[in-house]
């Protein structure tokens, strides 16, 4: 596609866009830490250029938001800018005179706003294929199949076991019947399925996928992918480096894979599962299990009567009083050398405080 020249306005009526922040709601850029808070407005003052000066969202395609910030350990809001703008080529990012944070939203609800993103702006076309870039092609029958390629394309099978797929870059593919299939293949795509037992699969780096019907199953294997399933017993897997697999429905299981990858359950016995190099599971819900077994692995356990379990060498876990912590402790070739399980808030152990295994014995830890 060709490149969109720079643009830099002074705007009157603010224009709503994303913005990501640090777990602790900071941003630092150039070293810098500038600390934000949620429903607050904030001025810059000094020139306003893309990338150079000013408070920077997006206000493109919100899956561009996943190349400034990993989704596993990223907050997200909704926010307004307004004053002098100044956007780089294509628009995707702005950087804005005044910024004021609106609502924080979690992964799944920034996917769905990037599947509206990509339909809103697609031409819907005849048949159930297309190859045309910013083109839509819906199936509505049972067992139909509706296919996109092109760039920006959208594709939509509402019948039950139907099947959509998007192939392109910054496609769209959604599936709202029951045992539907959504699959986005292309870089920044975006799947939903919203049907019971549907599936939806992201592969392609910084991709999305959502799936919240009751036993859903949402895939994201690509670099900073995001997976979240929110209907019960599902299933969120991420598989990149950087992913965020969340599983808030009750019964629910979430499994990062890749490096520094996060696994969130919040649902009731809900699974989190983070296997990857530093990586970080978390269980909230009640009675909920979190596993950390890579290398550096960190787990949290903040729910009622939850479980946290760091396995691997040099892990750590942590949680609420009255949950319980299970620790290994490994040699560098990975060889176990001693295993320890506690209660939070009994023999010393405090809440919330992170723990590792060291001489058999449980250590405090950042």
């Amino acid at each position: 596609m060709p490149a969109k020249k720079k643009v830099a306005t002074d705007s009157a009526v603010p224009i709503t866009a994303y913005k990501g922040f640090l777990d602790d709601m900071t941003c630092r850029p150039d070293g810098k830490v500038f600390q934000f808070e949620i429903g607050q407005t904030y001025k810059h003052d000094g020139k306003v250029k893309a990338c150079k000066g000013g408070f920077h969202v997006i206000t493109g395609h919100p899956l561009a938001l996943f190349s400034y910030y990993a989704p596993a350990g990223t907050r997200i809001c909704q926010v307004e800018i307004s004053g002098a703008t100044d956007s780089d080529d294509g628009g995707e990012k702005t950087a804005a005179e005044i910024l004021t944070i609106g609502k924080e939203i979690g992964l799944t609800q920034l996917i769905l706003d990037a599947v509206k993103w990509v339909t809103d702006r697609a031409k819907l076309v005849d048949g159930d294929y297309t190859a045309g870039d910013s083109e839509a092609v819906k199936s509505t029958k049972d067992r139909g199949a509706a296919t996109a390629s092109g760039y920006q394309g959208a594709a939509t099978a509402s019948g039950d076991w139907g099947a959509a797929t998007a192939s392109g870059t910054r496609g769209a593919a959604t599936a709202s019947g029951e045992r539907g299939a959504a699959t986005a293949s292309g870089d920044w795509g975006a799947a939903t399925a919203s049907g019971t037992r549907g599936a939806a699969t992201a592969s392609g780096d910084w991709g999305a996928a959502t799936a919240s019907g009751a036993r859903g199953a949402a895939t994201a294997s690509g670099v900073c992918g995001a997976a979240t399933a929110s209907g019960a017993r599902g299933a969120a897997t991420a598989s990149g480096a950087r992913g965020a697999a969340t599983a808030s429905g009750d019964w629910g299981a979430a499994t990062a894979s890749g490096e520094r990858g996060a696994a969130t359950a919040s649902g009731y016995q809900g699974a989190a599962t983070a296997l990857g190099y530093q990586g970080a599971a978390t269980a909230s819900g009640d009675w909920g299990a979190a596993t950390a077994s890579g290398v550096c692995g960190a787990a949290t356990a903040s729910g009622f009567q939850g479980a946290a379990t760091a396995s691997g060498y040099e892990g750590k876990a942590r949680g609420k009083e009255g949950c319980v912590l299970f620790l290994a402790e490994r040699s560098g070739s990975g060889e176990i050398l001693n295993a320890w399980a506690g209660i939070v808030g009994r023999d010393g152990i405090k809440p919330d405080q992170f723990y590792r295994l060291v001489d058999g014995k449980p250590v405090e830890v950042a």
